[in-house]
C-alpha cells in the first residue's frame, strides 16, 4: 500500500514551496543590500547584520523542526514541511491539526489516518493560517491606528489589551492539555517548570544561552518526560 502522506507528489509540492520561499528570500535580501549601498551603509555593517540575523533565525527554528518531527508521525514529513516552510508555527499547527482530526472523529495519536481525514486536516491547517495575512492586508492600517490611539491616550489600556490577548491564547492551549488526562497534565506542568528553570538560569546565573534555547529545551524536555510518564503510569 502506497503511503500517500510521503508520496512523491507531496514531496514535489514541498520542493516547489521551499524553492519559492528561498528565491523570494534571496530576492528581498538582494534588494535590501542594494538599498543599503544606496544609503551609504558600510558593507561590513551589512555583513554583520546578515550574520546576526542568520544566527537569530536558526535558534528559533529548532522549535519548528521539533514541531515538524512531532507532526510527521501522523501526517508524514511532506505536509508539516510545507506548512512550516511558510508561515506555520508550533502555536498553530499542532492545535489546528488535532482540532481538525477530532472534528471528524480521529486523532493525531493514530498511526494511520484515512485519506479523507488527512485531506480535512490539510485544508483546515492551510485555510486557517491564511486568515492572518488576509486580516492584516484588510485591516492593519485601522488596527494600527486604534492601537496607537490607545497608547497615546492611556498606555494602560494598550498593556491590558496585549495581556488579555496573550492570556486568551494560552488559555485555549490549557483547556485541551488539562482535558487530555493525567499524562497530558503532568507534561504541561513539566514544560512550564522547565521554561521557568531556563529563564531563571538566564536571569539569575547570567547564562545567556538559555534565553535563545528556552523554548526548544522546554519542548524536548517535556517530550522526554511525557515518554517517561507514559511508561510509569501506563497511558493514564
Amino acid at each position: 500500500m502506497i503511503d500517500y502522506r510521503n508520496s512523491t507528489f507531496m514531496f514535489v509540492l514541498g520542493a516547489i514551496v521551499a524553492i519559492f520561499v528561498t528565491v523570494q528570500s534571496i530576492f528581498f535580501m538582494r534588494k535590501a543590500w542594494q538599498e543599503g549601498y544606496r544609503r551609504g551603509v558600510e558593507p561590513a555593517v551589512m555583513r554583520k547584520a546578515v550574520v546576526s540575523s542568520a544566527v537569530f533565525t536558526l535558534v528559533p527554528s529548532l522549535s519548528i523542526l521539533l514541531t515538524m518531527l512531532t507532526l510527521s508521525g501522523a501526517l508524514g514529513l511532506a505536509l508539516p514541511w510545507i506548512r512550516l516552510s511558510v508561515i506555520g508555527a508550533v502555536t498553530y499547527e499542532l492545535p489546528a491539526a488535532e482540532a481538525a482530526a477530532q472534528a471528524v472523529g480521529a486523532s493525531l495519536m493514530s498511526s494511520e489516518l484515512p485519506m479523507p481525514v488527512f485531506s480535512v486536516i490539510t485544508w483546515v491547517m492551510t485555510l486557517g493560517i491564511m486568515s492572518g495575512p488576509i486580516f492584516i492586508i484588510a485591516y492593519f492600517r485601522k488596527l494600527q491606528g486604534k492601537v496607537k490611539k490607545i497608547k497615546v491616550e492611556d498606555n494602560r489600556w494598550g498593556t491590558i489589551l496585549i495581556t488579555a490577548m496573550f492570556v486568551g491564547l494560552i488559555s485555549s492551549f490549557l483547556g485541551s492539555a488539562l482535558a487530555g488526562g493525567l499524562i497530558s497534565i503532568l507534561t504541561l506542568f513539566s514544560s512550564a517548570l522547565l521554561m521557568v528553570i531556563c529563564i531563571a538560569l538566564e536571569q539569575k546565573a547570567g547564562i545567556k544561552l538559555f534565553k535563545d534555547f528556552a523554548l526548544p529545551l522546554s519542548m524536548i524536555g517535556a517530550m522526554a518526560l511525557a515518554i517517561f510518564y507514559s511508561g510509569l503510569l501506563g497511558g493514564m
